[in-house]
């Protein structure tokens, strides 16, 4: 991707490729987990992330068009195996209430890998004087902190106790 690093703006650069990355690719993987979890609040849950995701590619997007930077052209590893992971768990015969408890597991990774992205690139953008990429980058977070609480009040107050 990059010859070197030389400046924290060539690490936020990357940083965005990666995020850019990572949502394209769970754009992709959103609707699998949807059709594969059985409980309703479960399923309405990723296909309202879903959305919330697409929106926040558009909001890379436009962080990419003000700094005229190309995002696509980089594969984020670490998403890839996390959906593959996911996937992998997916195969498995399991109960219906096991795979919902499974799923949130496996979501709640992706979040978590998520949230660490895009605290470190907002922080980036708030160093470089990005104010706007900042903001927008926030909100990013600020949801995927929000989706990761709904999957462990989901998990903790209801689907893991079916699971038993």
């Amino acid at each position: 991707m990059f010859d070197k690093l030389e400046s924290l703006d060539d690490l936020f650069e990357m940083q965005l490729k990666d995020l850019y990355s990572a949502e394209n690719q769970l754009v992709k993987a959103l609707p699998k987990m949807a059709a594969e979890a059985k409980d309703g609040r479960l399923r309405q849950g990723f296909e309202k992330h879903l959305q919330e995701t697409k929106n926040q590619v558009a909001r890379l997007e436009q962080i990419g068009k003000a700094m005229d930077l190309k995002l696509s052209g980089h594969t984020c590893k670490a998403m890839e195996g996390l959906i593959a992971e996911g996937n992998e768990t997916m195969s498995e015969n399991a109960t219906d209430e096991v795979m919902d408890a499974a799923l949130i597991a496996s979501s709640q990774r992706i979040e978590h890998y998520e949230i660490a992205g895009y605290g470190t690139a907002a922080h980036y953008a708030e160093r470089l004087g990005h104010s706007e990429a900042a903001s927008l980058l926030r909100q990013s977070l600020q949801e995927e902190q929000l989706t990761d609480t709904k999957l462990n009040d989901l998990a903790k107050n209801y689907l893991n106790q079916k699971a038993m």
